[in-house]
């Protein structure tokens, strides 16, 4: 099942005034936790999250993809696990990427175990050393990893291009609610198909 994007569209309109053009050369594609513990929501945006990997890889643009886990239920992220009751494991089925994620040699898997993928992590270096301007966002949930990166991002100085129909949480109000936060103070909301057009070849 995907993403109503009409509607979705018709939701976020006026949180999407403000418009930019990525950058390939200044750019990198963050897909966020696309794990098997998050398999029913993902599945949602995975044809769409897809083609902007496969967009990106003509166009060289960086991709990182994250990874969430901990060593164990009690390590790291304690209040993340109190919170939830429950944290996914490093080296379990749940933590493992979903089958249809090819990661290839040149791309970066980045470990993490907050909501933030900046912190405990060397992402913002990672970027730096790349010459990275441009962060885009996919991924899952949009309310939780995806929307805390993207603040973060933003706070760095990175302008953010978050993906409405290539990010996916648990319920459509709390994705909604999400890009209107982001589009009203910390991202550009843009469609899977927007930014694949924006990157096509010269």
């Amino acid at each position: 099942m995907k993403l109503d994007l009409e509607r979705i569209l018709r939701e976020v309109k006026s949180y999407r005034q403000r418009h930019a053009i990525v950058d390939p050369k200044h750019a990198a594609l963050l897909v966020i936790d696309m794990q098997t513990y998050f398999r029913r929501i993902a599945q949602t945006i995975m044809a769409d999250v897809l083609a902007v990997i496969q967009v990106c890889r003509r166009r060289r643009i960086p991709i990182i993809f994250t990874q969430h886990g901990h060593t164990d239920q009690a390590s790291g992220g304690k209040e993340l696990g109190e919170w939830w009751g429950q944290m996914i494991v490093r080296g379990t089925e749940d933590w493992r990427f979903l089958q249809e994620i090819q990661i290839e040699p040149n791309e970066i898997i980045l470990p993490k175990r907050h909501y933030s993928a900046f912190l405990e992590t060397d992402l913002d270096t990672t970027l730096q050393s790349r010459g990275i301007k441009d962060l885009i966002i996919s991924g899952v949930m949009t309310n939780l990893c995806c929307e805390t990166t993207a603040r973060d991002a933003f706070m760095r100085d990175y302008r953010v291009f978050f993906l409405v129909d290539g990010t996916a949480a648990g319920r459509g109000d709390l994705h909604l609610a999400s890009l209107k936060n982001l589009g009203y103070g910390f991202a550009y909301l843009m469609t899977c198909e927007e930014l694949i057009w924006t990157l096509k070849d010269d």
